[in-house]
């Protein structure tokens, strides 16, 4: 498996423009002066990502509330992304990436093992973007569940 293409701390994070779930354009530029997480998941509707949102959905005010928006990113079309969002009153905007190409930028499509063995796919990844649109903080391979209390921890939020 290669980390060929993955980022760290201080690398300058790739501009997007992808569609939620509205089908309206969401930039990464217009988040310039605010912190965001960008959280990639394989699947909209699956039980991991499903548990995953939902941690975000349920610590969006305090992560709001200490200067932090959140952007949930899938390989999923916008209308798939809608169904989820009002099946489980999510309130942070999820984008779609059906050409993957945002998900490769990122570092968070390729090689992963998945029951042992070796697939192409989505990697569950997660990344804090400063201000000035550098990475902060460069997670891979992160669990779906726990992972917004340790990412909570790690920010101190």
């Amino acid at each position: 498996m290669t980390d060929n293409n993955r980022l760290a701390p201080g690398d300058t994070a790739p501009e997007f423009t992808l569609p939620d779930a509205d089908g309206n354009h969401v930039s990464l530029g217009s988040y310039r002066g605010r912190k965001v997480i960008v959280y990639f998941y394989p699947a909209a509707s699956t039980p991991g990502c499903t548990k995953q949102a939902c941690d975000f959905r349920d610590n969006l005010a305090d992560l709001n509330g200490a200067g932090l928006d959140i952007l949930g990113i899938s390989p999923d079309k916008p209308a798939k992304l809608a169904k989820f969002r009002n099946n489980e009153n999510l309130t942070f905007p999820l984008l779609s990436d059906p050409e993957k190409s945002t998900l490769e930028a990122w570092g968070a499509f390729g090689e992963k093992k998945l029951y042992g063995k070796v697939v192409q796919g989505v990697i569950r990844s997660t990344f804090v973007v400063d201000e000035e649109g550098k990475i902060e903080v460069a997670q891979y391979n992160v669990r779906a569940t726990g992972h917004v209390a340790k990412l909570r921890r790690d920010l101190s939020v």
